[in-house]
């Protein structure tokens, strides 16, 4: 979550949309030539999906129009930001292989990018906006502005009612003396606030939907209302491209917009795009505490960046009709946040696995390998956690297996049971409960007719063609099993599994000596 999210009224601010056809607008805005965006989190909680999906669209409109991808961190709120937080963001953008031109780490014209480093910069224009007049100082506490909203018949959510607009410089004395402090609010103008957005067209907020709004606590703290479109016109950001769940804080910084360009400070308007929620299940909004919406999760479970990456950006975008894979530079060389859709966009864990097996499916060998080793290492199938450190058995078993295990997982944390039992050397699996159910009552001899065929054949003859050759003989055209009831109790005693590698590949992998054992050991255990 950013702290864009922190709304300071409780009064909700009430937007017309145009209608569909109007909306449509949105794809007539022209884009500056020079396209800034920026990505600027918070440093609370884990990295989620609706983080990495604005970073994602942000990242992408940047590199369509070759433009420039500003990193910076709003940690303002000292109560909830972390330095774990701070540093799993980096490293989700970083194992996400979205980089960025100016901003943390990299640097750039105008430093600093995280927020608590910028404190001078925010009272500076804190005190120009009240000298000019834009803001005011509000001396009024909450309890007191719900009861003058009471005594008027106010409903409590009409928020501040201006009281201290006008307050004299002694009215002003008055409530210092008694030992208070002033926030500073920005006024808001008696008429509508309209602006294009980038994705839903027309938007106009009434007037006197957002009331005059706070831009720095009593205690001096400048909130996210000042903070962060002082960052964007002083980092000259010139398109803002950000969640729905952010719409209603744009009237203010419109507002505000208007003053710092005013004051020279600004020069001036950002468009505005507001992206889609992403809805999870039962078409509830998706909940950064969703297990769905937790990037290291997916991460956890096998999803590789180029899969994971290109499902988030179908939630909203597409990049043609009946076409959902494609590559990072497919999304930069085709992106248009003019093109993103106003209507919410369903998290469907099905699709976004199989668009991950897709990817998969077109890493070159060497790099599928590489990606799976930290996966076999957790899973304690393999010695080590790098593919240098592996033995040379391990390494020529991957590599002899990967032309067998890569078009059939979808994860890469699925790789591990496919090539799990090629990797050990163990006489014995116990078969995982599923492929032990499906064995049949001529399981038994099933495996003594294989066991008898198999016993014959030479080291120098274990070969894929020759085993598959000899057990269909046996088994299928002299045994009259059918191939199902033949193979499933060999395979079943080979992997320990239901669904595994190319059966006869894989007894060739493992060879004459445990494939036998093997045998031998699940018709002792049946």
């Amino acid at each position: 979550m950013t702290q864009e999210t922190s709304q300071q009224d409780s009064a909700a601010a009430v937007a017309d949309i145009a209608s569909d056809t109007k909306a449509k607008h949105s794809q007539h805005i022209a884009l500056p030539d020079n396209v800034r965006v920026r990505f600027c989190p918070s440093p609370t909680g884990t990295p989620h999906v609706g983080m990495v999906r604005t970073a994602l669209f942000n990242w992408a409109e940047a590199r369509h129009t070759k433009g420039t991808f500003v990193f910076r961190i709003e940690d303002t709120d000292a109560a909830r930001d972390s330095q774990e937080s701070y540093d799993q963001i980096i490293e989700a953008l970083r194992w996400l292989g979205l980089d960025w031109d100016e901003g943390i780490e990299v640097g750039g014209p105008d430093g600093p990018y995280r927020q608590s480093e910028r404190t001078d910069i925010y009272k500076d224009v804190a005190a120009k906006l009240v000298k000019a007049g834009y803001a005011y100082e509000s001396f009024s506490t909450s309890e007191e502005i719900e009861a003058r909203n009471i005594a008027a018949g106010r409903p409590k959510a009409f928020g501040y009612d201006g009281y201290d607009r006008t307050l004299t410089e002694e009215q002003k004395q008055a409530f210092r003396d008694e030992g208070r402090k002033p926030a500073l609010r920005i006024r808001m103008p008696e008429d509508d606030v309209a602006f294009d957005d980038l994705i839903r067209g027309e938007i106009v907020f009434k007037a006197g939907s957002v009331p005059d709004y706070v831009i720095v606590r009593p205690n001096g703290d400048p909130l996210y209302t000042l903070t962060n479109p002082v960052d964007d016109a002083l980092m000259r950001i010139n398109v803002v491209l950000r969640g729905e769940d952010l719409l209603s804080s744009t009237p203010r910084q419109i507002v505000l917009y208007r003053a710092l360009i005013e004051l020279g400070i600004a020069k001036e308007m950002p468009l505005f795009g507001h992206m889609p929620y992403v809805m999870g299940e039962g078409k509830k909004k998706l909940s950064k505490r969703d297990p769905e919406s937790n990037l290291f999760l997916h991460r956890e479970h096998g999803f590789i960046p180029e899969g994971l990456l290109n499902y988030l950006a179908l939630l909203g975008w597409s990049i043609g009709p009946d076409r959902d894979v494609f590559s990072m530079q497919e999304l930069a060389d085709h992106f248009d946040i003019r093109d993103v859709k106003a209507n919410p966009a369903h998290f469907d864990i099905d699709k976004a696995v199989a668009i991950n097996a897709e990817h998969i499916r077109m890493l070159d060998e060497d790099d599928f390998l590489r990606r799976s080793i930290p996966y076999l290492f957790r899973d304690d199938a393999v010695s080590a956690e790098t593919w240098d450190d592996l033995t040379d058995r391990e390494r020529t078993v991957l590599q002899t297996a990967a032309p067998l295990i890569q078009p059939r997982v979808r994860l890469l944390s699925e790789v591990s049971g496919m090539a799990g039992s090629l990797l050990s050397t163990a006489e014995y699996l116990e078969p995982e409960a599923d492929a032990r159910k499906q064995l049949k009552a001529t399981a038994g001899e099933v495996l003594e007719k294989a066991i008898a065929a198999l016993d014959d054949v030479s080291d120098e003859n274990w070969r894929t063609d020759t085993l598959h050759e000899l057990l269909s003989t046996v088994l299928v055209e002299e045994g009259g099993y059918k191939p199902r009831l033949a193979f499933g109790p060999i395979r079943v005693a080979v992997s320990g599994r239901r669904v595994s590698p190319p059966l006869f590949e894989s007894m060739e992998i493992i060879g004459k000596h445990v494939t036998l054992a093997r045998l031998r050991g699940l018709q002792n255990n049946l």
